[in-house]
């Protein structure tokens, strides 16, 4: 069974792939008929036509190799000008010899183009667009997953909860364990404390598992309020605080002394604090010794955007550094070094880790699928974030083509030149090359380290 529900989550999230895809080329698709330009095929997947209906001016398909997607436009290569030449045009010319290799992948290109050209297309070319409208066709597929991954973590947040830290005491510590001795206690012996241990103040005070506090220093205490109770305790070191609980439906007043001690520095957010090398950053405060009990609690729709927000974040920091993170997810691959649970992974990896959810017992159905979607959201934020890496063939190459020859333009204006025309993107094709090479790579390291030393979740 167990096996049946992996595959399964794997499907889920193969069917999830190829839909994000899909829409992400639906995203250039619209606006690009919008504008009137000729769009002859709209494909899923690469190679090999396997099925496809042709409506209006375009062919819809699938393609044997489903590793992505794409819509041909008539005219994304502009001619070359046949300069030096008196009443030249800008007439695509069939060059017999080249300068040079690249100069040679250039005219082909343009060859290639101008074979699509129909009679009546003239004023249907993508070069031949306002620069703005341009950016709106490449920046359309990137957005239909930004909007993707907005939805699915909508669903989550306000659908399904975060799992959010509660003012429910979930465990309470007997004694006072120094920092870093932690993991080196046998908690089956005495609950892992020592004679020389500070008793747990939690337990003195007499709070135990499933007791949920209502105030502590005479202010109430809120469900989700577990992040600024902590704060407030950590700041009454060696002072004894009135607090309050209720346990089976009935409220209990008792005094606490928080003890001082060293622990982890934290944020606002409740999130440790880390220095530059990712060490710890520590500090003395109050310490009780207790646990939060964590739940799903359904966020409002205003915790949407900052959700969304923290994940670019992450994604972004991630692609910056893509080459490093790659080259060190390779070292861990082919060595025992230990792989960084939080670099970049292939879909690979995520369809992995779909099925390692759906196949746990111990996760109940509504959490299996509140994480599927969670999957999902993530996948299309990455997909938003690298698609926008300002290189050919990524749309963010072709958006910064387009500014580019919006400046050129401008600029040629303002001292009163020639026009200098649309940005010959055909002369970038070695770079494009060279970049589409280095994607395959770094794609191919990812899925052979996702299948040899795969990412868990679960530890």
């Amino acid at each position: 069974m167990s096996i049946l529900l992996f595959i399964l989550g794997v499907l889920v999230m193969v069917v999830a792939v190829g839909v994000s895809i899909g829409l992400h080329e639906v995203g250039h698709l619209i606006p690009a008929k919008r504008f009137g330009v000729r769009v002859p095929q709209y494909m899923i997947g690469f190679g090999k036509t396997l099925w496809s209906f042709k409506r209006g001016d375009t062919e819809y398909g699938f393609k044997a190799i489903p590793l992505g997607g794409y819509i041909s436009m008539i005219g994304m290569y502009p001619p070359a000008k046949n300069k030096g030449v008196v009443g030249a045009t800008d007439a695509p010319i069939l060059r017999k010899s080249s300068t040079g290799m690249f100069q040679q992948m250039a005219d082909e290109a343009r060859h290639a183009a101008a074979e699509q050209l129909q009679p009546g297309d003239e004023n249907r070319l993508f070069y031949k667009l306002p620069v703005y409208k341009r950016i709106i066709i490449m920046l359309g597929g990137p957005v239909m997953n930004l909007l993707i991954g907005i939805v699915m973590v909508g669903i989550v947040t306000v659908g399904f909860g975060m799992p959010t830290q509660t003012s429910t005491v979930d465990e309470v510590y007997q004694c006072v364990v120094p920092l870093g001795q932690e993991t080196t206690r046998d908690a089956s012996v005495n609950n892992g404390c020592l004679p020389s241990d500070a008793p747990g103040p939690a337990y003195a005070a007499g709070l135990r598992p499933g007791d949920t506090i209502t105030s502590f220093d005479g202010k109430p205490v809120g469900n989700t309020d577990w992040v600024p109770l902590t704060q407030a305790i950590r700041g009454h070191a060696g002072e004894s605080v009135p607090l309050t609980f209720e346990r089976d439906g009935v409220e209990h007043s008792t005094s606490i002394t928080p003890y001082k001690t060293e622990r982890p520095l934290i944020n606002d957010q409740g999130q440790v604090v880390t220095d530059a090398s990712g060490k710890r950053e520590t500090v003395e405060v109050g310490f009780i010794g207790m646990g939060s009990k964590v739940e799903n609690i359904s966020q409002p729709i205003s915790s949407v955007l900052p959700a969304v927000g923290t994940q670019l974040k992450g994604v972004t920091a991630v692609v910056l550094d893509l080459p490093a993170r790659v080259a060190a997810v390779g070292k861990a691959a082919f060595s025992d070094a230990p792989r960084d649970p939080n670099g970049p992974i292939s879909v690979v990896g995520v369809g992995r880790i779909a099925g390692e959810i759906s196949a746990m017992d111990q996760i109940g159905v509504a959490d299996k699928v509140a994480s599927m979607f969670s999957l999902i959201g993530g996948l299309n934020i990455a997909l938003f974030v690298f698609n926008l890496i300002p290189l050919l063939p990524l749309d963010g190459g072709h958006v910064v083509g387009a500014l580019f020859e919006s400046v050129r333009r401008f600029v040629a204006k303002l001292f009163k030149r020639p026009d200098p025309g649309p940005v010959d993107i055909a002369k970038m094709l070695p770079l494009t090359y060279v970049v589409a090479v280095g994607m395959m790579v770094m794609g191919a390291v990812l899925i052979y380290a996702d299948i040899v030393k795969p990412v868990s979740i679960f530890g």
